[in-house]
């Protein structure tokens, strides 16, 4: 497979093509892209898992970040997704800290039960040192990161983006004829098929061949789900929502609106995204169309935002994803393959996650049936974790107060799929709440269930589990622990206080401007 063409000019085409090129410089990459189809934009929030698929490409933020206006982001917050006033929670990223414990996260459980007031926000708060970045709204610097002891936190690998996902497709497109990419404007006027897959493709000028096609339309889904009509499945089960209003705001007070955090807000029929970039920020209402309309869901976006002076754009979602993403000579990458719900900000994240498999399948010489088909099973079983996941966010949901909430109550998320078969997600969660009383070491699912009220354990499971009759000692014996654990908090708390401001770092440090900071001192030394 030495000739590529990749079907697509938006970012995944663009992520697509430049990961092929960086990582094979001997193939042939072509990437066909249409100035008459508009691309869909999403993806302005990134995981930490891009990192990861950064250094294999070998890209550093000081490339990307200033063409994309691109800020940090170490967390997510979520709010109103339990209750109405839920004081909102914490996903942040990178691996929860267990030193100085008893029983790893289960510590927290415990100071739960000791003191009911414990508010759930604290549990991130509690194993997470980038928390405490977070809640200062300052950034470290990565020079000198080790010196100043917050803990296991990492910049390299705790940290993800806010960026315009229109530029980064823009900078990934010049990034890629720099390494000897070919770029073709044109438009594609048909697909002829034959037993292999794809014989060729038909353009407006022209006509291209390739031992392998990269179907990145967006939800078209051109090659895999038009011309080789592998089927779909649907997501909507486990996934209410389909539709999205998106708009830009500009900043008010930069200094305190620009955070290190996507903000997510559980509102009637759906929820609204708030990513904060350097120079604006991006907001969007995901909903669904089964509960409410278009219009009266701008409606509802508009008396949110308290703005009805702005431009807003609808977006229709496929929630679900291809039962095979590798058919013969097609590979999807992308919305092409599947999308789940703007949630946890994954637009991104399977174009990555597949690249990096098919990278490895790209690798060999020949790919038999069964290397395609051990391709598409780890894919998909990748994709299905990730949208149970998502979709715990409103399974744990204890929202009654209008109809879309009510019937998230009574949808039954525990269907397992009939081409994915393993143990899932939520059946783990289910073990953990009433099998068991601790959870496996992994922040992030303990965070979103933590903050959605399903603790692992409470004081009854505690005396059941541990055959305890005297809970006194018990709580004794856990004190001191928890003392540690606040105590260390305390310390990130002030070592957090002392670093950069996120909009100072990035102003001097990304942007490079450092006019308005001439006069100014600088605040302490661990900058």
């Amino acid at each position: 497979m030495n000739k590529i063409v990749v079907l697509g000019g938006g970012t995944a085409g663009f992520m697509t093509g430049y990961t092929l090129k960086k990582v094979y410089p001997d193939k042939h990459v072509t990437i066909i892209k249409s100035d008459n189809i508009p691309t869909v934009g999403v993806g302005e929030s990134t995981l930490g898992h891009i990192n990861q698929w950064l250094s294999m490409v070998g890209l550093e933020d000081s490339e990307f970040m200033k063409e994309c206006n691109a800020s940090y982001k170490l967390s997510i917050r979520f709010e109103n997704f339990n209750k109405l006033g839920d004081g909102g929670f914490h996903y942040p990223f990178g691996v929860a800290n267990l030193e100085n414990t008893i029983a790893g996260l289960n510590d927290w459980h415990f100071k739960k039960i000791l003191h009911p007031e414990t508010h759930v926000s604290n549990f991130a708060e509690t194993y997470f040192p980038n928390m405490s970045l977070v809640n200062h709204n300052t950034i470290v610097n990565p020079k000198i990161e080790k010196d100043l002891g917050l803990g296991n936190f990492c910049f390299k690998e705790d940290t993800a983006y806010h960026f315009d996902a229109a530029l980064f497709g823009q900078f990934l497109e010049k990034k890629f004829k720099e390494i000897g990419g070919e770029v073709v404007i044109d438009d594609v006027v048909r697909v002829a098929t034959n037993e292999d897959g794809i014989e060729k493709l038909i353009l407006s000028s022209n006509e291209i061949t390739a031992d392998l096609y990269i179907d990145c339309t967006g939800f078209k889904s051109m090659l895999l789900g038009e011309a080789l009509k592998e089927p779909f499945e649907s997501y909507e089960d486990i996934l209410p929502n389909n539709s999205a209003w998106a708009t830009q705001l500009p900043y008010t007070d930069k200094k305190k609106e620009l955070v290190g955090y996507t903000n997510c807000t559980a509102i009637q029929n759906g929820w609204v995204w708030n990513i904060p970039l350097w120079n604006r920020m991006g907001t969007g209402y995901v909903y669904s169309d089964k509960y409410i309309s278009d219009e009266d869901a701008l409606e509802q976006f508009k008396s949110y935002l308290k703005r009805d002076d702005l431009n807003f754009r609808n977006l229709k979602m496929r929630v679900g994803i291809h039962k095979r993403i590798f058919v013969k000579n097609v590979c999807a990458i992308g919305l092409a393959a599947g999308f789940i719900e703007p949630l946890e900000s994954n637009g991104l994240l399977s174009v990555h996650e597949f690249l990096t498999r098919l990278v490895r399948v790209l690798n060999r010489d020949s790919i038999s049936a069964f290397v395609k088909e051990q391709f598409n099973v780890t894919c998909n079983t990748f994709f299905k974790n990730f949208a149970e996941f998502v979709a715990l966010h409103y399974a744990l949901s204890e929202r009654t107060d209008t109809q879309y909430w009510r019937d998230i109550q009574k949808r039954n998320y525990s269907i397992e799929r009939d081409y994915v078969k393993y143990n899932s997600f939520f059946q783990d969660i289910n073990r953990w709440k009433f099998n068991d009383f601790f959870y496996p070491k992994d922040g992030g699912w303990a965070c979103i269930a933590t903050g959605m009220n399903w603790g692992a354990t409470d004081e009854p499971t505690l005396k059941y589990g541990l055959y305890s009759h005297d809970f006194k000692n018990v709580k004794d014996n856990w004190k001191r622990s928890i003392d540690v654990l606040e105590k260390r908090k305390k310390d990130w708390d002030l070592k957090a206080s002392f670093c950069h401001p996120l909009e100072e770092y990035l102003r001097l440090n990304i942007y490079n401007d450092t006019d308005k900071d001439k006069n100014k001192k600088q605040k302490t030394t661990f900058r």
